[in-house]
Formats: structure tokens, sequence, C-alpha cells
């Protein structure tokens, strides 16, 4: 009879000392079967007397001797459709979790086969991994010999074609890159479900069970079933089952430091599991992520191959008569590219470059021989040949191509032939910055940057028409290619270093000095940009000024501009939105402007603001108030006629409180016009926070008789989205009582933090390091904010700024991901710039402040 209650103490007991085992934990596959091969033990001991009229058999990882710690043990109760046996299972599975195994169950009949087929590619897949365990052996035979038998040939195509389409899914979900920054390790691509996929559909496609009984997992048995067939490389199948066999430790260890499944890989386990695995160095985790995603690279590259060989097989073959001969070696066929001589033993660099060449000019892909080729032939190169003038040629050549450029060179840094290129983008490859807002490794941001400008091709926008008609676009790609490249050196002045490093490159690979000084410019310019428009008043001669005097060329601002949108639209979804390129654009338009007629930043600004339409009788009145904005020309361009009306009809009118709610595509814009008063901007940011708004930018707009005009463009903190009308409201309703001072902002904030203290914590992760940074300006003190973003951040900023006794007249908050960037313009309280002798007070009371609600 047996005794729950000590099976489950010994169980758990054995399970525990397989956890706590640290050499177990340094080899995945001895850990993962020593852990299944338990659970089967206890299953074998919990039923050994039992005579069951269905199967009990393993499942999905349990099956695959691939159990990590907190994996679901899933199990399948095959039966017989003539059998009553509901009643014996259900006690099978109380009985199961009494003994502290935790089962995930199935229960499946005969007739299931037929049906899954076509209806549930994911059930089905479960079917033919499955690994008998106790019960009626014949039901479990007769089962698994009914699996392929009812596959038709049409079924197995589909089913292909499914798993193709699935695989698309996953990756639209989990990440489509190898190198997220903190990635699903079991489904984001290079994640281990990559290699089980490509493990299904070479079951289903070769009707063949990889389930056997030697203790190993059936990644193992994949593999040496690969090699004995030798369908691939030997050295690429070491590669594949080391790559996995990291990535699965990577996953047990996140599963015992967490104490629960659990797949994503953020900052703080990677930290955790470099020190598990005792990594060495300075930066441990860095290290260890490094070696993760090679690892990750290697097993998505090699699923893409198996794919691309199961959908050859599966398709018609196209006759030979249709390949066209590119070359005396490389011949096309179809949208494949392949090796005349199939028993080349390898390719110098040059070869290697001009098939790449073809490669993206066809918009084809090497087949399978051609590039299992490649790889080993990269294996086998130590130093770039360069001596090879060939070599330079067909890589400037791939960077004129009038297509697919960032598409070419994508598969070329997969394959391990961009390194050899350009060495320094060696140390790229796998490089990233924990706790900043970046998505993707250093190597991946960049090309990613260059499938993006690609992508502006044939736009109607400002930047479509620019980049469309660019006659030298190579000259971009190399900037794009460049301009993050010695950031493994230094992050900081890594913009320098990266100008030196693309000189020195781009004279090596055969580039005129002409080309090689545009392209030295825009590396070291690169970040400027960006910084001019999201943190300054862009109605400001002398910002505008300084930015224009840059520049000796149009051709410079244009070049400029696109590097700019590509670098920061490949950050990561959550960066690049319609504000941001509104910034840009108007940057460049008023640059390019000034540089076209040459003018000064006063000039300019002062032409558009003479070029204001006013509406006839009240003509006077409007100039009255507009001449009575401190930033009048930032106010007339922000805002349009019919705004600026109506801002002047309610201060003629003698409202106390103004608000106007309007729809900005992805944002609400909220303007208030009101008489200003101590800490108003404080409160007006301490409503919006306690409305669960998230404000992306502000515009402060003040008249010489104290009214001010504030404008917030501002979203749902949960949704991101513009907030619905049956909410203003209550927002109108709350800034009426802060402006009175009726309302208690600080409780309410506290009230507000504490409903949304979950979510917080999912939404912003970041820890970064917080920076206060002064400028000066002639007429202004700037200060720039950098911080982690929090809920009622900017209400905690404006708050001590205005204990401070600092007048804001202009603010600008720039969000990136969770971080920020807010600047400030400010005046004392005498109305002078701020004095240097005060900077360190302001930056350890900004500081203090900012980390109390960190």
């Amino acid at each position: 009879m047996v005794n729950p209650v000590e099976i489950k103490k010994d169980f758990l007991k054995y399970r525990d000392d397989i956890f706590n085992n640290s050499n177990l934990q340094k080899d995945a596959f001895k850990f993962c079967v020593a852990y299944s091969l338990l659970v089967e033990e206890y299953i074998f001991r919990i039923f050994a007397a039992e005579k069951f009229n269905f199967a009990l058999a393993s499942a999905g990882s349990f099956s695959r001797r691939e159990l990590s710690p907190y994996s679901d043990i899933d199990i399948m109760f095959i039966v017989d459709p003539s059998e009553d046996s509901e009643d014996a299972i259900s006690g099978a599975i109380q009985l199961l979790w009494d003994c502290g195994i935790e089962v995930s169950h199935t229960v499946r009949d005969y007739y299931d086969i037929e049906k899954y087929i076509k209806d549930d590619l994911h059930a089905f897949t479960q079917f033919f991994e499955t690994r008998f365990l106790s019960g009626s052996e014949k039901v479990y035979c007769s089962w698994r010999d009914g699996i392929f038998s009812s596959i038709a040939e049409h079924d197995m195509k589909n089913m292909i074609y499914d798993f193709f389409d699935d695989i698309q899914s996953r990756y639209n979900k989990y990440g489509s890159s190898s190198k997220v920054l903190e990635p699903n390790v079991k489904y984001s691509a290079g994640g281990l479900r990559d290699l089980q996929a490509v493990e299904w559909m070479y079951s289903l496609k070769n009707n063949v069970f990889l389930t056997e009984q030697n203790e190993i997992t059936q990644t193992e048995s994949f593999i040496n079933l690969l090699y004995s067939k030798n369908v691939v490389a030997p050295n690429e199948l070491r590669s594949v089952i080391e790559s996995y066999k990291f990535v699965l430790n990577a996953r047990n260890i996140l599963h015992l430091l967490s104490k629960q499944r659990n797949d994503r890989l953020d900052f703080t386990s990677q930290e955790k599991i470099a020190e598990v695995l005792q990594f060495k160095g300075e930066n441990i985790h860095l290290e260890f992520m490094k070696q993760y995603f090679e690892a990750s690279n290697t097993l998505n590259r090699f699923s893409k191959t198996m794919m691309r060989k199961f959908e050859g097989e599966i398709t018609h073959p196209l006759s030979d008569y249709l390949a066209i001969e590119l070359d005396t070696d490389v011949r096309l066929k179809g949208n494949e590219l392949t090796l005349v001589d199939k028993n080349k033993p390898s390719l110098s660099l040059s070869e290697i470059l001009r098939f790449f060449y073809y490669r993206g000019l066809h918009s084809a892909r090497f087949d399978e021989n051609l590039r299992s080729l490649v790889i080993e032939s990269v294996r086998e190169m130590e130093e770039p040949e360069f001596s090879e003038y060939s070599s330079s040629v067909f890589f400037r050549e791939i960077l004129r191509m009038p297509k697919k450029v960032g598409d070419t060179l994508f598969h070329m840094n997969e394959l391990g032939v961009l390194k050899l290129i350009l060495p320094p983008f060696k140390d790229m490859i796998g490089f990233f910055q924990p706790g900043v807002y970046h998505n993707f490794t250093a190597d991946e941001h960049t090309l990613i940057a260059i499938k993006n400008a690609e992508s502006l091709y044939g736009e109607e926008s400002l930047m479509g028409r620019i980049y469309t008609g660019l006659k030298e676009k190579d000259i971009l790609f190399l900037s794009i290619l460049f301009h993050d490249i010695a950031k493994p050196i230094s992050i900081s002045g890594h913009e320098i270093l990266g100008a030196e490093l693309a000189a020195s490159i781009m004279e090596r690979l055969g580039y005129s000095e002409k080309e090689i000084r545009l392209v030295k410019f825009l590396v070291a310019q690169h970040l400027v940009m960006e910084q001019v428009a999201f943190r300054r008043n862009l109605n400001d001669p002398a910002t505008l000024d300084n930015f224009a005097s840059r520049f000796t060329s149009l051709e410079e601002l244009d070049f400029l501009f696109l590097l700019t949108f590509a670098d920061l639209s490949a950050v990561n979804p959550m960066v690049w939105t319609e504000w941001k390129s509104e910034l840009l654009s108007e940057l460049y338009s008023k640059s390019r402007s000034m540089l076209q007629q040459q003018l000064t930043g006063e000039e300019y600004l002062y032409s558009s603001v003479m070029n204001f339409p006013f509406n006839g009788e009240s003509d006077n009145q409007m100039q009255d108030h507009i001449d009575a904005i401190h930033d009048d020309i930032g106010y007339v361009q922000y805002f349009t006629e019919e705004e600026i009306s109506q801002h002047l009809s309610e201060i003629e009118r003698g409202s106390s409180l103004s608000i106007f709610f309007k729809e900005m595509n992805a944002f609400t814009n909220i303007t208030i016009v009101t008489k200003d008063s101590p800490s108003l901007l404080s409160k007006i940011c301490g409503v919006l926070a306690i409305n669960d708004l998230n404000i992306h930018d502000a515009r402060i707009f003040t008249r010489k008789d104290g009214i001010v005009i504030d404008s917030f463009n501002v979203s749902d903190f949960r949704t991101h989205k513009v907030i619905e009308e049956e909410r203003y409201q209550k927002v109108e309703e709350d800034l009426k009582a802060a402006v009175e001072g009726e309302l208690q902002l600080i409780q309410e904030i506290k009230r507000m933090k504490s409903k949304w203290w979950r979510l917080e914590n999912k939404f912003f992760k970041r820890s970064g390091k917080i920076k206060i940074a002064f400028e000066e300006h002639e007429k202004y003190t700037i200060l720039d904010v950098f911080s982690p973003d929090r809920l009622g951040l900017l209400f905690q900023i404006t708050k001590k700024m205005s204990d401070l006794g600092l007048s804001i007249y202009f603010a600008k908050i720039s969000t990136k991901s969770d971080d920020v960037v807010d600047s400030f313009y400010l005046l004392d309280r005498n109305g002078k710039k701020v004095s240097e002798s005060d900077y360190e007070l302001i930056r350890f009371e900004l500081t203090t402040a900012i980390e109390q609600i960190l």
C-alpha cells in the first residue's frame, strides 16, 4: 500500500538534493536528466502495483528529460475509448499530488489523433513527444503506432507550414531578435523553443520518435541522430548542442533563484546567474550575457537553416534549366544561391562577400550547402584578408545596393562575416548597457537602425523625401555602422572615439578623403540633434545659432537628420514617437532655412512672428497679448491662431482658470490658462499624476502680468493611449481645487502610488543613476535632470524647485522608455540667472528629493 506522506517526504528530499547540488547546476543536461529520472522513478513506485486499463506517459519537457526546476510536470493519460477510466484517472492524479508530484495532465484517446492533426498544432505536437511510464503498454503502443500512420503527405506539409507561422507568432510576441537585452529564455528568438520546434518538424517529416531509453535528453538524442546521418556539419552540431545547453542552464538557475517558473532573463537575474556560474571580471553579468547572446544567435541561426531545409524538401524543386549563372562559381535557382562546385572545400573572404552581394541584389538566400560552407569558412578565418582588394570592393558594393542593405548586413553579422570586415565591430556583438533604455545589443541596434533608414524609401514624409532623394546612401549606412562602434571602449565620449575609428576603417576600405570627412563628422555629431531637439527651446535664437553653426553644407544636415532618426527608432518601440519626430523635423526645418537663407536664429524667428496672421479688429489686442509673452516666438509657433484667440478671450473675460483639452494622435493635450502662483507648475503636475496620467512634455509660457499658459501632452499611465473624454471633468475639478489650495496633493500622491505600486514596479524597473547638470545661457540657467522614471517624479522635481525659490520659464520633458531627461530654463527668486555658487545646493536638494521616490 502506497504511503503518500512517506513518499512525498522522500521525493521532496531527493528533489531538494538535486536543486541544491552545485555541481549539477554547472551542467544543464545532467541536472535535467537527474530531475526527470527522479520524477519517473517515483511515478513507477507509486503505481507499481496498479493494473490500469489506460497508459500513463510523460509529455513535454518531462518526456524530453529536460525538466527545469519549476517546469510543468506534464503527463498524458491515453485511454481506450471503449473502457471506463474516468474514476481511475482522477484517483491517479490525486495520488500523485498527495505524493508531492504536482502534475499537469491531459486525457487523450485514439480519435484525438485525427482530430488534432488539423485543429490544434500545439496539442498534436505533444503526441509524438511522449514516453511510456505506467499502465497498459499495449494501449500506449497502439496509440504511438497510430500517430504517424494517420498523417497523410498533405497533412505533414500543412503542419510544417503551420510551424513556420507559429514560430513567427511567437517572435512577434516575445521578440524576433536573438539579442534582446532581457530575453525570454524559452520563447524569444534564439530561445529553447527554436531548437525544440526544429525537433518537432524533423520528427513529423521523417516519421520518427526522438524519445529513447538512454538516460540523455531528447536534444542530445536529436543531435546524435543528425550527426549519424551527416545532415549538418559536425562543428556546427557541436556549437548547437553547447549553445542549447548554455541557455537551458540559464533557465534552470533562473528557476532556482526565483523559486518559480520564470523564463524572463531580466537585468537583476543576469547578475545573479553570472555569480552562480562564477564568471570572472569586473562586469560579470555582461560577460555572461555576451556568451548568452552567442548561444542564442547560434540556436536561432541553426533553426533558420533547418527550416529552410524542411521548406525546400516539401516544395517542388525547380528544374536546373531555370537556374541563372551569376558567375563561374554561383548560380541563382528560384530565390536560392547555390554553388556550382558542390564539393568546394572552403571560401575566401572575397568570395563570401561576393555571394552576399548577390544575395542582397537578388533578394535571395543561400542554400543549405552554401550557408554551411560560409559558416565553416568564417570559423577558420582568424584575421580578415584585406590584402585582397576585391574584399573591399564587394563590401562597398553591398553598401551601395539599391535595397536590402540592412538585411544583408544582418545576415553577414549572423554568420560572423561582419566582424572580419570591421574588426572593431567584434566587440559590439553582444555588448549592451544595463540600466539604460536600449532594447538590443549594440550590434543588433546598429543593424536595425540601417533597416529603419531603408524603410523610409518612397515615404511621403519629410524624412522619406530626403532619404529617397539621397544619392550617396552608403555614406548614411557607414555613419550608422560606426555611430556606436566605440561604445565597448568607452560609453563616455564614444562619439569622438568612434569618429576616429570610422576614419581609420574607411581609409583601409579605400574611401575618398571627402567621404571619410563626412562620415567622421556625422559620427562625432550623432548625439547632438536629439539633445537639442528634445531638451532645448527651439525658439531660442542662441540655441538655433549654436546648432546651425556646426554645418558647412545642407548635405551634412540632411545626413544627420536621417542618422538621428535611424538611431532613435532602433532603440526600442517606446522611444520613437510622433512627438519626437515633430521636434526633430522642427529643428531640421528651422536650421535648413537658416542655412539656405544665411539667417541668424534671431532673424529667422523674427520673420516667423512677423508673418503671424492677425484677425481683423482684434489686431491690437492680439499683438499686445503676444508681446506680453516672455517667449512670444515659441508661443506663436506652438499654438494655432484659433487657440491663441481662445486664450485671449478667457483672459479678457477675467476667468481665474481656463482649461482646454485636445486629442493629438497618441497624446491628449491639456492647456491651462491662469494667474501664476507659488508652486503652480508643481500643483498641475501633481494633479495630472493623481489622475493616472503620464506627462510626455510640457511647454510653459508666462505673460509679463503673471498670467501663465501651460501646455502638457499626456497619456494614460497604464494604456499609454489618449485619455477618455469622460475623464476630462475630473481632471478639471482637481486642477481647480489644486490651484485654489483645496487639494492636499502630497496625500493624494501617496494614495495614488499605493494604488499603482504593483504596476509601477512592472513599468518602471530601471534603477539608474540620478544626474543633475547645469548649462549656461545668455538669459537663463538651464538645468537638466537625468533620472529613472517613477510615478509623481515631475511633481517631486517641480515642488523642490519651487521650495528652492526657482522660477521655471520653460520646460521640456523627455521620456526614454522608463528613463527621463527633464530640462528647465530657470531664474532665481529675483528674476536673475542662478548663481554658480548655488549649483551644488540645488544638485543636492533635487537628488535627495528624487531619491525619496525611487
